[in-house]
């Protein structure tokens, strides 16, 4: 299963911020524009996100001073929401992760989500 706890731990922020990027239905996200900060203060990272033209872009290394929200949050609390154990809402009631800003950004992304299925036909009748 290359999907299990192990494969998860070992991608970085960025690459997981990649994958939640590939999941963004660019229908859902059209028209909807929002910066988001995102950082991890126990590994020290830092992220701009950015939602624009139906894309989402993360750009690590910094924090912009225009963000609508700014997410922080431990490592070692991302991981559940990687794994898709808990959410970052989850999270936020928890006490392990910190929102400021517009709270509606999260509920934004999230509903530009789609679930993928992991056997899709590559090609027509290769199911």
């Amino acid at each position: 299963d290359t999907g299990g706890p192990d494969a998860v731990r070992a991608l970085t922020t960025l690459q997981w911020w990649d994958a939640v990027a590939i999941r963004v239905d660019t229908r859902k996200a059209e028209g909807m524009q929002f910066t988001l900060n995102f950082e991890t203060p126990d590994t020290d990272e830092r992220f701009v996100v950015e939602m624009s033209n139906g894309t989402l872009t993360t750009i690590p290394g910094f924090l912009t001073d225009d963000a609508d929200a700014t997410l922080t949050i431990n490592r070692a609390d991302l991981l559940p929401v990687m794994m898709q154990l808990t959410t970052f809402a989850g999270q936020l009631q928890a006490g392990k992760a910190n929102l400021s800003g517009d709270p509606a950004v999260l509920m934004k992304l999230a509903s530009t989500l789609v679930e993928f299925d992991p056997v899709f036909e590559m090609m027509p009748g290769t199911r």
